[in-house]
């Protein structure tokens, strides 16, 4: 088997097929190096527990302060604010609290977890997982003509005045659309789940060796079930091929939290999902502020 050149005078050289156009990103030339994304924006999960035996051998003082330089290191204030940040309760044994984080740069992301850590309560906290991707505009999103050629599978015909206006309110939208997946606000709504998820390359059921028409397919159908949530649910899907064990990271966010129950129950049914999908651990989340995760956590 070929392997790329990985000397040091000379940087390693995707397969041709790889290079620049996956999910429609144009190819980097060789005088673009950063650790910021050409698009989009790098996005970290972490979760922590509160040692509770440390805590309770701190003494008040000292942990005040902590609780203190805690909510500073949270504030997203200043020089090192990230693009979003938001934090959350987590129930059950998995973890105590969560923080999300947005950002082009990767050490400004990095650097909160870090203060989190340095700081006077650092000593009484343990990471329990995390998982890092980045923001992307999903291969699958159609641009007008093919959202125009799906309404005609679907039994729209071309000239009409309702196919018309369909195709003329998603061009409108596209750029807002696009522009929502790589620099993605986060929603005001307190119920949140997240969970990392894989397509399967297994025998029978490789969804890698699918056709890409095949692949769109599924995942049109995949896009409808989820748009009948559409004002109760809020979803944000970063990738994370090649920067973490998993393939794909789904966060949610509903107005109420048996919506994210019946969200992922449904779509559970479409053939992407029930035949192709693996699935990770689940976290759900309350959104709060840092003061209210302390406060919940008795810290």
């Amino acid at each position: 088997m070929a392997t790329a050149d990985t000397s040091p005078s000379r940087p390693a050289t995707p397969p041709a097929e790889a290079r620049g156009h996956a999910h429609g990103h144009a190819p980097a030339t060789a005088s673009e190096v950063s650790l910021e994304p050409s698009h989009g924006w790098h996005v970290s999960h972490f979760f922590y527990r509160f040692d509770r035996d440390k805590l309770a051998a701190m003494p008040e003082a000292a942990r005040r302060a902590g609780g203190e330089a805690f909510v500073a290191a949270l504030a997203n204030e200043g020089d090192t604010a990230v693009r979003r940040l938001q934090t959350w309760i987590v129930p059950g044994h998995k973890a105590d609290f969560a923080v999300m984080l947005m950002d082009p740069s990767p050490l400004r992301v990095e650097a909160v977890h870090q203060r989190l850590m340095a700081g006077p309560l650092g000593p009484a906290m343990t990471p329990s997982w995390s998982f890092i991707g980045l923001t992307e505009v999903s291969e699958y999103l159609p641009n007008a003509e093919q959202y125009g050629e799906r309404l005609i599978e679907e039994g729209e015909t071309r000239d009409s005045p309702t196919f018309k206006a369909k195709v003329q309110g998603y061009a409108a939208r596209e750029a807002g659309m696009r522009k929502a997946r790589i620099e993605p606000d986060l929603p005001s709504w307190p119920n949140a789940c997240f969970y990392p998820m894989n397509k399967k390359r297994k025998v029978g059921e490789n969804w890698f060796s699918l056709p890409l028409e095949e692949r769109t397919r599924l995942m049109a159908e995949h896009g409808r079930s989820g748009m009948k949530f559409g004002g109760r649910v809020s979803q944000l899907i970063t990738v994370s091929v090649g920067l973490d064990d998993w393939e794909w990271g789904v966060t949610l966010w509903a107005s109420r939290p048996d919506y994210l129950k019946e969200i992922v129950y449904t779509m559970r049914f479409d053939e992407a999902s029930a035949r192709y999908a693996e699935f990770g651990p689940f976290y759900t989340g309350y959104v709060a502020s840092p003061a209210e995760i302390l406060a919940h956590c008795s810290v």
